[in-house]
């Protein structure tokens, strides 16, 4: 009795209900990806809109050139240090991205010695910035209930509340702002998140937004594709190997 021990073939019914259990799983992961990347890519469609920044005044926060997604919301939900658009008839009725520094009630003043804008008395350290305000006539005023005032983020090169002192203390209403940038989609090499600022918040009160969900609702959709891809080249994968298998058989 020789000690070769013969291996037999599976069953051909096991082996047809393991592929049949590869194909479900792969199916179900196909699409729960395409779920996923419709669903990520709903919530952007239906809640952001894009706007191209025409100029340099936000710089470097937003360069001109760049393609922004800023969330649709209620201009009364804004607050200090968040990037809205916004349509201002009394401005020229251009569409304007610009940073929100003080809110209805506060007192905005231009400049402490080290050239910080002061609002309510408290000097505001801004890191996003250039440089702070180095040139320019100095101001005071008070922003109305229900209305805002903004500047640009690089202060020497912006057209900003600044330019209208003369129309409303320099403020636009709360109900002309169209939506809070929250991210960057173009260039590719600028692609990114915005980020919340606290520069304002031991002013209390209305401060800075938190994010929405532009991140998740990226990631989600990214997570998604992935996911159809890598199931879709397991699939091929499976599939070349049971031809191999049956061409050497």
């Amino acid at each position: 009795m020789s000690g070769v021990v013969e291996r037999t073939a599976p069953a051909p019914s096991a082996a047809k209900a393991r592929r049949s259990m590869a194909s479900i799983v792969q199916g179900v992961a196909i699409a729960l990806g395409f779920v996923m990347l419709v669903g990520g890519f709903g919530v952007i469609a239906t809640g952001y809109r894009p706007f191209l920044i025409p100029t340099a005044s936000m710089s470097p926060t937003l360069e001109s050139g760049d393609t922004v997604l800023a969330r649709k919301v209620d201009g009364g939900s804004v607050g200090r240090g968040d990037i809205v658009v916004f349509r201002e008839p009394l401005w020229g009725g251009a569409v304007m991205v610009k940073r929100v520094v003080a809110v209805g009630g506060d007192t905005v003043a231009c400049c402490d010695a080290q050239h910080r804008l002061l609002v309510n008395g408290t000097p505001i350290d801004e890191p996003y910035l250039p440089q702070q305000m180095t040139s320019g006539a100095g101001f005071t005023t008070t922003v109305p209930a229900g209305r805002l005032f903004l500047l640009g983020d690089f202060r020497d090169n912006s057209l900003d509340s600044r330019s209208h002192l003369d129309v409303a203390s320099g403020t636009i209403a709360a109900s002309d702002v169209t939506g809070r940038v929250e991210g960057t989609v173009w260039p590719f090499d600028r692609m990114s998140a915005s980020e919340r600022t606290v520069a304002f918040d031991r002013l209390g009160g209305a401060v800075a937004s938190r994010p929405g969900l532009l991140e998740p609702a990226a990631y989600v959709m990214v997570g998604g594709a992935a996911l159809i891809v890598l199931a879709s080249a397991a699939g091929g994968v499976v599939s070349l190997g049971r031809r191999a298998r049956r061409r050497s058989g």
